[in-house]
């Protein structure tokens, strides 16, 4: 007997990719297929289809969703203030959708939001007086920052404030009499005092590479 497919919302390509991102954000894009989508949508695998071609298209258009959620520069307005804001946002992005961090850039066929989020933080760029090349270079650094943060916050072991200082303290108990001194020093002096959080760490370097980016505009 087969099972029975219940009446529900009309089904649309957004309907379907929303569904796409709430899978990915579950279990991540291993646990997205198509016949996993059929089943949270309740509808028939065919009726999937009618919407999205293939998975590769459904990736490109959960990629295309997460893009459209991180604010964009204002061009004209105070360059660095518009990049801190950008950048703040996308971690913020990466943060609730981590199986998009390794997506984010490799799609061959990106959408309106991938397309319009990447040329407006150009124009924010040029519009504050890098040239072409410098433009080149800073978006590239911005999004390794960027990116390779988001890789590490996602592999630690803890989050939040007041975390890591319990994970440092359970591993140093392991540690032999005197060995790994200045671990010791960084955890004793640093991460386990109260109100630690990793996730701060990301201002800092961010402010050092707008220096940097500032000094070589001028």
């Amino acid at each position: 007997m087969s099972r029975r497919i219940k009446e529900g919302p009309p089904l649309s390509r957004e309907r379907v990719l929303r569904a796409a991102v709430e899978l990915a954000d579950a279990g991540g894009i291993a646990s997205l297929t198509i016949r996993s989508l059929a089943e949270r949508l309740d509808v028939k695998p065919m009726s999937v289809y009618h919407h999205v071609a293939n998975k590769e298209e459904i990736l490109d258009g959960i990629v295309d969703q997460v893009f459209a959620e991180i604010e964009l520069p204002r061009p004209g307005g105070d360059w660095r203030a518009e990049m801190r804001r950008r950048a703040d946002s996308a971690r913020r992005a990466l943060r609730r959708h981590s199986w998009a961090i390794g997506l984010m850039e490799s799609r061959a066929t990106p959408g309106a939001a991938s397309l319009h989020h990447h040329d407006t933080v150009l124009a924010c760029l040029r519009t504050a007086g890098f040239s072409v090349e410098q433009t080149a270079h800073a978006y590239a650094l911005l999004d390794s920052y960027i990116y390779g943060f988001a890789v590490q916050e996602a592999g630690l072991p803890f989050e939040g404030a007041d975390t890591a200082g319990t994970v440092a303290e359970a591993i140093m108990e392991h540690f032999p009499e005197g060995a790994y001194p200045h671990l010791v020093e960084m955890a004793a002096q640093h991460i386990t005092k109260p109100g630690y959080d990793f996730g701060n760490e990301f201002g800092f370097g961010l402010e050092l590479i707008l220096d940097g980016l500032a000094s070589a505009l001028h």
